[in-house]
């Protein structure tokens, strides 16, 4: 019985091998890869720029100053709900 099931094992291996490199195999994949590449290299350099930026400005390195705001100075409003007394 343990004989059997190492050969449907390997059947098993062999289909599946055979099914891989009809699909393209590892040619194909490097290939993805490869178009992937420039991408990916360009995101990574633009996430390390950005979070050097914001560590620099956490740091106090670089003083930048905050966008400016959108609404004028307003009086804080009051509380909706105030405390029962």
């Amino acid at each position: 019985m343990e004989a059997f099931t190492l050969l449907i094992a390997l059947v098993a291996l062999v289909i599946a091998v055979i099914a891989y490199q009809r699909t393209g195999g590892i040619k194909e994949l490097r290939q993805k890869v490869e178009t992937l590449s420039p991408g990916t290299e360009s995101m990574r350099d633009r996430t390390a720029n950005m979070l050097d930026r914001f560590g620099q400005v956490v740091r106090g390195k670089n003083k930048t100053t905050p966008p400016p705001s959108p609404e004028p100075d307003k009086e804080p409003e009051t509380d909706p709900h105030p405390k029962p007394e």
